[in-house]
């Protein structure tokens, strides 16, 4: 289970300097009072920013394993929420998403590029609009990036949501939010995912 981390770090800082050292969950999530042996449990890597590690650690009585992510990084996704942000922009500025994708990833097809931008387009709106049903007061615009840096008078907006919306995180979609992309009603893959063997046999007509 992933947990907010209060770090006014970029990426690269919290690199440099190694601040999952700093990161502390004092009790359990699970069980605040204690005696379930819950324990720090080491780090695991992330591919982006290179050199990026994540504190977590371990409930033995609830089976379950939490982490610290800095609010500089995105959930679920590879890089930094800045990343996300930059690639929505510019869906958000073009005229098309397939505009706004020609330039964003020269290294593979266009098909492949839409895919990758869609994912991050349709997850941050997703985000933005549940905030917007949650903070009405907060936030009566739109849910685009803009009208949100408007509202917030920031130019780094998902940064600036993340503390904003941690009482809702665990609900919110990536990569602002804690919320699984698979956490839809009836499962996750294995209700859209064919089983692994041979094709079943065909049924008479």
């Amino acid at each position: 289970m992933q947990l907010r981390f209060a770090c006014a770090l970029t990426g690269e800082e919290y690199v440099s300097q190694g601040a999952w050292r700093k990161a502390s969950l004092p009790r359990c999530p699970l069980h605040p009072k204690g005696g379930c042996g819950f324990a720090r449990h080491g780090t695991y890597v992330r591919v982006t920013p290179p050199g990026t590690q994540i504190a977590r650690w371990y409930c033995p009585t609830g089976h379950r394993t939490f982490s610290l992510l800095p609010d500089c990084l995105a959930a679920r996704l590879k890089g930094t929420l800045a990343e996300v942000e930059a690639v929505v922009r510019a869906a958000e500025q073009a005229p098309s998403l397939e505009a706004a994708c020609r330039d964003l990833r020269p290294d593979i097809e266009l098909p492949g590029v839409l895919r990758w931008a869609r994912r991050r387009v349709q997850a941050v709106h997703a985000a933005l609009q549940a905030l917007k049903g949650l903070l009405p007061e907060r936030f009566p615009c739109s849910a685009t990036l803009a009208a949100f840096a408007t509202c917030l008078g920031v130019l780094e907006v998902l940064v600036a949501l993340r503390p904003i919306g941690e009482p809702f995180l665990a609900n919110l979609s990536s990569p602002l939010g804690f919320r699984p992309r698979c956490a839809r009603e009836g499962g996750c893959a294995g209700a859209y995912q064919q089983p692994v063997g041979p094709d079943p046999p065909r049924v008479a007509a």
